[in-house]
């Protein structure tokens, strides 16, 4: 066993003889742009306070410092010493992944952030972001820290257009700008002596908007909160962590749900009957991926769009999307929106008292389980404002006609009656509606499709281009609700 092998086996043989131990116990007695990025308060909701939801729309946006402030921290060390089990076992790649992840996380920890001013007295300016990755070398078995300086603004950068600038700041290594520009979605790929090193870790720092609008960019960089936080990447993806995020998105809904069930908030679209029975738990756990799954990377990729995501929920589980900023400043994995206190959060945490969700935006939106409750208020409150053939359609077949709510949580209620005035012209009724199926023999349909039931059986009838975003977000609606049945 070489060093580097003996090195990351010692916390495995720990976590497998904690394992044993407890065994034991029982027997006798776990892209495009970005806006800024965001901090939480690290205090959790008082007990009985209702929680808050945001928004993603492919565009990064700036972090709040509240957000980036509540990072979390590294789970404490037990206190006991566990005995030490000698255990011979191929460990599998997930687990490699996740030790490489958490080592790097501890690397980063101590590296300093290199920050540049320009100009002198009234003229001094920050003059870029600066940025920590954590690289691994396979051949070498070695790391390398690697610093990079991006723009100050944020650039509008878009893919296939100009390239994305930055300065590399460490030589010896070449670097390529892969996708994003926040502290979500920003990743870049490596190099060094043509050989290509995994990306592991990465450290984003976040600043105070009001220090920057007043131009104190000495204080901006005093103040600045560092996060470590790696997203979503070849390197780390993996089916066992896409498995794993499935479950464990499925699990957060379902427990969203119970909480409600026990808060006995009722439902506004269906008098009488109880807000945790509107909404079905795959229905609820497409949206989580739904809202960090690109439109173009669909149309490129299809499933392997939604198994990055999935792989990202798999690996950080709570953390995942947790940074994740829209242009229109819509946060966290549910994609939220404040404006002020009058977005769909503060809208929902109004309109659903009983189902205690936290009031403070920036950390109910996010809490992953705290959205999953206001993503059901909003869907609630949205099907209470659709037309009554349409509500009671989707309560006899809540999967399928789910097109509507999740059309209304994409763009609001006028986009469900576009959709419905759409239907009305592809000749496709509310109780004709079906889940996808296989395509028929000849010429094929061009989606994005509704599937309608006929004599014949089940086809695909493409959807007009009456709105582009919304057709997709409804493609990949059905795509990805297969995935959860």
């Amino acid at each position: 066993m070489n060093s580097l092998f003996a090195h990351r086996a010692v916390p495995a043989l720990l976590v497998i003889a904690s394992l044993i131990c407890t065994a034991a116990c029982q027997t006798t007695g776990g892209v495009s742009d970005e806006g800024e990025p965001v901090f939480v308060e690290e205090a959790s909701a008082p007990q009985g306070a209702p929680a808050a939801p945001i928004a993603q729309d492919g565009v990064e946006g700036e972090v709040p410092l509240i957000v980036a402030e509540s990072e979390h921290p590294d789970d404490v060390a037990p206190d006991k010493e566990l005995e030490e089990v000698i255990v011979e076992a191929r460990r599998d790649r997930h687990e490699v992944i996740f030790d490489l992840v958490s080592e790097a996380k501890s690397m980063l920890r101590d590296v300093e952030l290199e920050y540049v001013f320009t100009g002198k007295g009234r003229r001094e300016t920050l003059r870029g972001r600066p940025v920590v990755f954590a690289l691994w070398s396979e051949a070498k078995q070695e790391w390398s820290i690697v610093h990079i300086e991006i723009g100050r603004p944020p650039v509008k950068w878009r893919p296939g257009k100009k390239p994305f600038p930055f300065r590399m700041r460490t030589p010896g290594v070449e670097a390529r700008h892969v996708k994003g520009t926040g502290a979500e979605r920003l990743m870049f790929a490596f190099s060094k002596d043509g050989e290509p090193l995994k990306v592991y870790g990465r450290k984003f720092p976040v600043f105070d908007s009001a220090l920057i609008a007043k131009k104190r960019w000495r204080a901006v960089v005093a103040t600045a909160r560092p996060i470590v936080y790696l997203p979503s990447n070849e390197d780390t993806l993996d089916p066992l962590f896409v498995s794993g995020g499935k479950e464990f998105l499925l699990n957060t809904a379902q427990k969203a749900i119970e909480e409600l069930r026990l808060a006995r908030a009722p439902s506004v679209a269906f008098p009488g009957q109880l807000l945790a029975d509107v909404v079905p738990a795959a229905v609820l756990t497409t949206l989580a991926v739904i809202e960090q799954t690109d439109d173009a990377d669909f149309v490129r990729k299809k499933g392997a769009a939604f198994d990055e995501v999935l792989s990202h929920y798999g690996l950080k589980r709570e953390e995942a999307y947790r940074y994740s900023v829209s242009s229109a400043s819509a946060l966290g994995p549910m994609q939220f929106t404040n404006r002020r206190g009058n977005g769909t959060y503060a809208m929902v945490v109004r309109r659903c008292p009983q189902a205690r969700i936290d009031p403070n935006f920036e950390r109910g939106a996010t809490d992953l389980l705290n959205a999953m409750k206001a993503a059901i208020c909003l869907f609630d409150i949205e099907l209470y404002q659709m037309r009554s053939d349409i509500r009671l359609a989707y309560r006899d077949n809540k999967e399928v006609l789910g097109i509507f709510p999740v059309a209304a949580y994409n763009g609001g209620p006028r986009n469900v009656a576009k959709l419905y005035r759409v239907m009305k012209k592809m000749g496709v009724k509310l109780e004709d509606l079906r889940p996808p199926g296989e395509q028929p023999q000849g010429p094929q349909v061009k989606c994005p499709c509704l599937w309608k039931e006929e004599a014949t059986g089940v086809r695909p009838v493409a959807i007009p281009r009456y709105n582009n975003e919304n057709r997709w977000y409804i493609e990949k609606y059905q795509s990805i609700l297969r995935v959860f049945e």
